[in-house]
This record gives structure tokens, C-alpha cells and sequence, in this order.
């Protein structure tokens, strides 16, 4: 660990899920130490279980055993109101295929979480300009997701976990489905959310491009970790 203050703690965690087959282990005894404002890829093959952990860091699930602790919460131990206000307000959460809402513009679909906080309609919509105009789409939130390139419908959907202002950015295979250009646009904003504004970064990715430009990587195999590099690289 990088940072100097302990941003997510995880003690022998482990995730199990029943199948058809029996029962799967998902994770097996994770420990992970994690400080504010680190950058950090994860890469694996699929399976590995790099989502299942993202999932359980940002309480999308539960594990099975051991505990987690996200900036003095208990993630494994909230009620599902807790659970509900932690995603809200304290995780930012990037998809692969963009979770937008596809009948509303850009703008729109910005404000819908900021509405969920209480935050006044002039504030949101001064503040999903703002974002908008950082990835380079301040002409275009009156636009439906339809209306907008892969790229620029990602853009969106990285600045959709940003409008409440989260300490933790969670993202699976952000960018899956981008050309190099947008790649490269995507990689930097989410290295510059670490380095300028302190935010904890996590991001699962197969692209070992992407991954590369990362301070740390971390590997998993079977539900564990199998090695990590921390890069001297200034980013």
C-alpha cells in the first residue's frame, strides 16, 4: 500500500455461491490493504474473480465470510439502508455497457442521483455541466445515450459516478467496448481522479494496455491474489 491513510481494509474474505453444479467459492480468504488515493488495476481471466470483489467492496453483495471495512464503514455489516446511502454518496460505480438510462438525455440522466441526495436542481445542473464539459461533452447533454458514440456514452457514464462527489470509484471493464482514442481518454481521467483529487481508484480490466498505465496492478487467479507491482512511473 502506497497511500498514507488505509482507505479500504479486507480480512479473509470469502464469497460462495450455489450453482447447479454445487457450490462455488468465489473469493477464498481475500486480505487487502488499500490507501487513499491509490490507483490500482486489477487483471485476471474471467471468472477470477475480480467483479465479485468489486461487488462486495461496493456492497452490490455480501460475502459469505470475513469483513470489510471502506473509510471506517463496515461494508459487511449495514443494514440495506446503509447500504443504499453508501453506494449513493460514497461509491462511484463504472460499467462496462454505461447503466444509462436510455429515454433520458445526458443531462437527465446525470441528475437522477443527485435528486436521489437532495441536492437543489441549480446545483445539478451546474454540476452535470461541469462534468460533462471535463470529458469533453459540454455540447452534448441534451442528447440521448442513442444519440451518442460508445465513447462518448461511456464519458457519461464515467461522470454519472461522479455527480455525488464519491470518495471511491469502482469500475469493471470500463472500457470494453472503446476504441484506443477513448481508451486512452478514459485511463487518464480515471489516473487523475487518483493523483489530483485524492479519490480511491479501482479498476477491473483484461486490456493489459490500460492496466499497464496503472501505479499498481494486482493479479488474480481462483478467487485470490497472485501478485502485484507497483510501478516508479510518475503518473
Amino acid at each position: 500500500m502506497s497511500g498514507t491513510e488505509t482507505m479500504i481494509q479486507i480480512d479473509k474474505v470469502v464469497k460462495k455461491y450455489m450453482t447447479a453444479a454445487g457450490e462455488v467459492t468465489a473469493l477464498k480468504q481475500i486480505d487487502w490493504q488499500i490507501g487513499r488515493g491509490e490507483a490500482i488495476a486489477i487483471m485476471g481471466p474471467s471468472g477470477c474473480g475480480k467483479t465479485t470483489l468489486l461487488n462486495l467492496v461496493g456492497s452490490m453483495d455480501n460475502a459469505s465470510e470475513g469483513s470489510i471495512i471502506v473509510d471506517g464503514l463496515d461494508v459487511t455489516r449495514m443494514t440495506e439502508r446503509q447500504a443504499e446511502n453508501y453506494r449513493l454518496k460514497k461509491v462511484g460505480f463504472i460499467f462496462q455497457f454505461f447503466n444509462l438510462v436510455p429515454s433520458l438525455s445526458a443531462m437527465d440522466n446525470l441528475e437522477l442521483p443527485m435528486i436521489l441526495a437532495g441536492v437543489p436542481r441549480p446545483q445539478r445542473l451546474e454540476k452535470a455541466q461541469k462534468l460533462l464539459q471535463t470529458v469533453g461533452l459540454g455540447e452534448k447533454g441534451h442528447k440521448r445515450p442513442e444519440e451518442l458514440s460508445g465513447g462518448e456514452q461511456q464519458r457519461v457514464a464515467v461522470c454519472l459516478a461522479l455527480v455525488n462527489d464519491p470518495d471511491l470509484i469502482l469500475a469493471d471493464e470500463p472500457t470494453g467496448n472503446l476504441d484506443v482514442a477513448n481508451m486512452e481518454i478514459i485511463t487518464r481521467l480515471l489516473i487523475s481522479l487518483a493523483k489530483d483529487q485524492g479519490k480511491t481508484v479501482i479498476v477491473a480490466t483484461h486490456d493489459q494496455k490500460m492496466a499497464d498505465t496503472f501505479p499498481t496492478i494486482f493479479r488474480m487467479r481462483d478467487g485470490k491474489f497472485e501478485s502485484h507491482v507497483v510501478s516508479d512511473r510518475d503518473h
